[in-house]
């Protein structure tokens, strides 16, 4: 399986669609620690929950922790990301000290692990319940003193609702959920940017190596939906705001396709990125795939 790519998809994902409920980070290290967390999500306080979210919207109403996995955890994840979450814990608690302010339990945020599926025996054995009458079925919440929950994507219902959790899901799950997403107004901002998100994916897939079936199948889906998307694009234009939202699509797909190629963004590549959004999507993305690292710091510097 290839992960990077789904990794840093996921991060992507969540940053794009919190980004305008509040302050986002990904990759966040903690002082002086040399865990890493995958997405810190901090609301604004002036800005009212996204009722287009749905239920990712209602995950985001606090301050959050979000540790989004491709495969279905095991215990070892999830002891991962308590012992993430208990590292915020006690940073917080110590920057409060500093301060000589007191950390009050609402100001702790609350770890959400996603996760395509996860068996009964891991979730009763950490004591994950559900809370069908207010959460409906697939989130699971651990004892309160945790602040900690898991949504398992397979078991949402397939509704409108849930349908931003599920295009983070696998196999069929995901496949159903980018149906979904095809059905949605064309001229819907979160769709576009969503669309443009999962084009990235599908170049970065398309120029790997030993693609599982799986990752097979995800192309063939996403193909029909990038044409769709390059048609409505060219036919009807776009909207300012969308156009934003392309833009922003096209520099995480370059800065993940320099990711997946030399491994990570240090300065001199990021001294590139913006040489290489002034050309044509087209053309900025067959020098990624043909140059060398070499090369594209001499083309561009």
């Amino acid at each position: 399986m290839t992960v990077f790519p789904y990794d840093q998809f996921a991060k992507d994902y969540l940053k794009e669609l919190l980004s305008p409920l509040g302050e986002v980070e990904t990759s966040r290290n903690i002082a002086g620690e040399v865990r890493e967390i995958d997405v810190w999500f901090a609301p604004k306080t002036e800005v009212a929950p996204a009722t287009q979210l749905g239920l990712l919207g209602r995950l985001a109403a606090t301050a959050a922790i979000f540790e989004p996995y491709r495969n279905a955890i095991n215990l070892g994840d999830v002891r991962s990301c308590m012992g993430k979450l208990f590292d915020v814990f006690a940073f917080l608690e110590r920057q409060a000290r500093r301060n000589n302010t007191r950390i009050e339990e609402t100001d702790l945020p609350f770890l959400w692990i996603i996760s395509p599926t996860a068996s009964e025996a891991l979730l009763s054995g950490f004591g994950a319940t559900l809370d069908v009458e207010n959460w409906g079925s697939g989130v699971y919440f651990f004892p309160a003193h945790w602040k900690a929950g898991i949504v398992v994507i397979h078991q949402l219902p397939k509704t409108q609702e849930t349908l931003w959790l599920r295009l983070l899901g696998k196999g069929r799950v995901q496949q159903e959920a980018i149906d979904d997403l095809a059905k949605i107004p064309e001229n819907d901002p979160l769709r576009v940017v969503v669309l443009e998100l999962l084009s990235n994916l599908k170049t970065i897939l398309e120029v790997s190596q030993n693609l599982e079936p799986e990752e097979q199948d995800l192309i063939m889906q996403l193909s029909p939906l990038y044409e769709q998307r390059l048609a409505e694009a060219t036919q009807q234009g776009i909207e300012q705001g969308i156009e934003q939202g392309i833009e922003q699509g096209q520099r995480i797909f370059v800065e993940n396709l320099l990711c997946a190629k030399f491994g990570e963004l240090d300065d001199e590549l990021r001294g590139i990125i913006e040489p290489l959004l002034a050309l044509p999507p087209a053309d900025s993305t067959a020098l990624l795939l043909q140059l060398s690292r070499e090369e594209l710091l001499s083309r561009f510097n």
